[in-house]
């Protein structure tokens, strides 16, 4: 994997609370409401702001119970469930998320198609994770900032998922933030000894249109910009080094 690139590098950060990025959301919100996407949909743009797709795959490990399904229905806007319950299968779950680049100032239409599957459902069919890994761009690793094992069990996860994908992009992710027990000196040690990007999702209820009950689109959007510019700055740079077109500077490794 390419060393991650640093933050605001690639992707304009706040470029999607501008004018231009009002915009282009447009076509992912319908009344404000976020728009869901099936697996061969995608937006309409007018012919004029018609714009290059990226498309990608991404799978979402993390021990039971760490959030991967809520995080997921998240960032595709979607009711995040009260009660947790496992998920049995592999569920795919597609998010579009357009962004602008630094270097170009060219908006490009993120396609991500997130890959979640349950623990028990790893364990007990030996198909499953070989079929979420296939053709993987990125590993979304997840842990509970209420949960200390689950962040205990990152290198764990780390080797068992992406060990042999040296290639892929790893992304961290802490959820149920700011509660629980995992201190910021662990998170930086963490980072120290792994250089992997390490983000933070709040654990909030989704913010409401004025009818009460359904979810404020625009707002949801502002609330979990920055996993997707995140995830859209970490493979977009990979591609560019892939290609050639950046050079690749030696990863650390961890001790």
């Amino acid at each position: 994997m390419a060393r991650p690139p640093a933050p605001g590098s690639v992707v304009v950060p706040d470029w999607h609370e501008s004018a231009e990025g009002k915009e282009y959301l447009t076509c992912i919100l319908r009344k404000n409401r976020r728009r869901v996407f099936g697996l061969l949909e995608r937006p309409v743009l007018p012919p004029p702001v018609a714009i290059d797709t990226a498309s990608y795959k991404i799978f979402v490990s993390g021990k039971s119970g760490v959030g991967k399904t809520a995080l997921v229905a998240k960032l595709a806007g979607l009711e995040v469930p009260v009660v947790h319950h496992e998920t049995t299968g592999i569920q795919t779950t597609v998010v579009f998320w357009p962004a602008k680049l630094q270097a170009s100032d060219r908006v490009v239409m993120f396609r991500f198609e997130f890959w979640d599957c349950g623990e028990s459902a790893l364990k007990k069919f030996d198909h499953m994770l070989p079929a979420c890994k296939e053709k993987t761009d990125a590993f979304l690793f997840l842990f509970s900032f209420t949960d200390r094992a689950s962040f205990e069990d990152l290198p764990g996860q780390l080797a068992r998922v992406a060990g042999e994908a040296p290639s892929v992009v790893r992304m961290v992710i802490g959820s149920k933030y700011p509660f629980g027990d995992v201190p910021e000196r662990d998170l930086t040690a963490f980072r120290q000894a792994w250089d992997l990007p390490l983000l933070r999702v709040k654990s909030v209820p989704g913010r409401r249109l004025a009818d009460g009950r359904t979810l404020d689109g625009r707002a949801g959007l502002a609330d979990i910009a920055h996993v997707l510019n995140g995830l859209a700055e970490q493979l977009w740079h990979q591609d560019q080094v892939a290609a050639g077109l950046l050079p690749n500077p030696p990863e650390n490794t961890p001790s």
